[in-house]
């Protein structure tokens, strides 16, 4: 398949669904092709009679449904950018993405309004804004271009289609778990129209809903965030979930204890995957590979064609195989650059390679692991602490259902290691599972209780509130 010279909006009116075929479904509710077509049309239409000019921005904040899709492809009909936002964030939270773009025109529940500001014109091939996950900081917008994304949906879809798609069996609907005002969300419905598949959309996620759709619409492969996997994993009350063979994780980094969780209870196979807003998908899985390494579970599969990595020490010298080090990678394209006019180049290396903030190992085989962020690994002594490596071992206990592990502040040691812990499993019981199973400077000082994790949107742990929570003075993490 090959690039199409309409942009993103040849998705929907390029899609090989005739009119009459049903195209975008909710628990309740179904759409067909071409009502999305006439509907998309008519939202290019009303943004170009209320004066909205190619390259400006719109903003469309609307429930998770039909809805938001004709909107996207409204916005691109009218030759504008999109910039969606979440029906449920706050005031505060909407400021920030008016302040950050400067959009002509807002679309929300109650139609179309011009924006009182000046709007900003953008590039011609800007097509949308997505969002950094905001785990470090105020989320920036980056700037995603219709080339740039249309290469991105294929760089994936060529290796995991495997062999030629075959006519008499087109894919099955692609299911997309997560809000639409997301990366993950915009991502996974332009994913299933490149494929050529129609859409089932759900409004927020739920255990028994997503097994309802899986068995209504026959889905074989989808994506699902870590927890939502986990939640899967827990409740008893879904056993089933045929006919789904693949799953593919997205939004944040997935433990390769809870992938063998619902690989084990479901008999699907799960596949990691890594990339980042600015940079797309850069490694994942090959059907190939899902076949022939079911021992790999957990890495994140090895660089996608045309994508080059490497894994570099503090110097920034080459670290030998299967040893840590930060990953960089050089894709074929990335983001254009942030809407508030800050550059992606200082993340490069001389070279060109991307930084991108995340420890890594390659084994001898090429398949990619990675151990943490840079900025979360703790420095106990001069020795390295990966919570990561920490957290699995804590999940191994049957009364812990999330645990997150951050470094706090000692005048002995400068950073010493300590455990938020979802559930009621004794302070004993954890420290004695971390003693059968770590060396001693990477047992945590103190286990902290919590009814829950603070998290970003996309379900990424906040470790900069659950720092903030423990303060240093803290008796409790004064063991070190």
């Amino acid at each position: 398949m090959t690039a199409l010279e309409g942009g993103l909006a040849d998705l929907l009116t390029a899609h090989p669904f005739s009119d009459g075929e049903d195209l975008v479904s909710t628990v309740d509710r179904t759409v067909t092709a071409g009502t999305a077509r006439v509907e998309a049309a008519r939202i290019g239409a009303r943004l170009r009679s209320a004066g909205v000019e190619p390259g400006q921005a719109v903003v469309v904040q609307l429930p998770n449904g039909p809805e938001f899709v004709f909107a996207m492809f409204g916005v691109w009909l009218a030759g504008a950018v999109f910039v969606p936002a979440n029906l449920r964030q706050p005031q505060a939270e909407l400021d920030h993405v008016l302040a950050s773009t400067a959009p002509a025109a807002v679309i929300d529940t109650a139609g179309v309004r011009l924006s009182e500001v000046p709007p900003t014109r953008y590039e011609p091939d800007t097509a949308f804004v997505t969002w950094t996950s905001g785990t470090t900081g105020k989320p920036k917008p980056i700037l995603q271009t219709h080339t740039g994304y249309l290469e991105l949906l294929d760089r994936v879809l060529g290796p995991l289609r495997g062999r030629p798609a075959d006519p008499a069996r087109p894919p099955s609907p692609n299911l997309v778990p997560v809000s639409l005002a997301l990366n993950a969300g915009i991502y996974n419905v332009l994913f299933g129209l490149r494929a050529g598949a129609s859409l089932v959309l759900m409004d927020r996620f739920s255990t028994s809903e997503f097994a309802t759709l899986v068995g209504r619409f026959s889905i074989r492969s989808t994506v699902l965030p870590p927890a939502a996997m986990v939640m899967l994993a827990d409740d008893a009350g879904v056993t089933d979930l045929t006919p789904l063979r693949y799953v593919r994780s997205i939004t944040a980094p997935l433990s390769p204890l809870a992938a063998r969780r619902f690989s084990d209870k479901f008999g699907v196979t799960v596949l990691n995957g890594y990339g980042q807003a600015e940079i797309g998908e850069v490694i994942g899985w090959t059907a190939a590979d899902a076949r022939d390494h079911p021992e790999k579970i957990g890495a994140v599969g090895r660089p996608h064609p045309g994508v080059a990595i490497k894994v570099v020490g503090e110097d920034g010298s080459p670290t030998p195989a299967d040893t840590v080090g930060e990953l960089l990678v050089k894709p074929p394209r990335m983001a254009s650059g942030y809407a508030d006019g800050e550059s992606l180049e200082d993340r490069l290396d001389p070279e060109g390679y991307v930084r991108t903030g995340d420890f890594a190992r390659v084994d001898d085989d090429g398949f990619v692991w990675i151990e943490g962020r840079v900025g979360d690994v703790i420095n106990r002594g001069g020795n390295k602490v990966f919570p990561g490596q920490v957290e699995e071992v804590l999940l191994l206990s049957p009364s812990v259902s999330e645990v997150a592990v951050v470094g706090l502040p000692d005048e002995r040691l400068g950073e010493v290691p300590l455990a938020f812990v979802v559930g009621d499993a004794p302070d004993a019981e954890l420290d004695r599972l971390c003693r059968d199973h770590l060396v001693a400077y990477k047992i945590p000082v103190a286990f902290r209780h919590v009814d829950e994790l603070p998290k970003s949107e996309v379900g990424k742990i906040l470790r900069r509130e659950l720092v903030a929570m423990a303060a240093p003075g803290d008796p409790s993490v004064q063991k070190g």
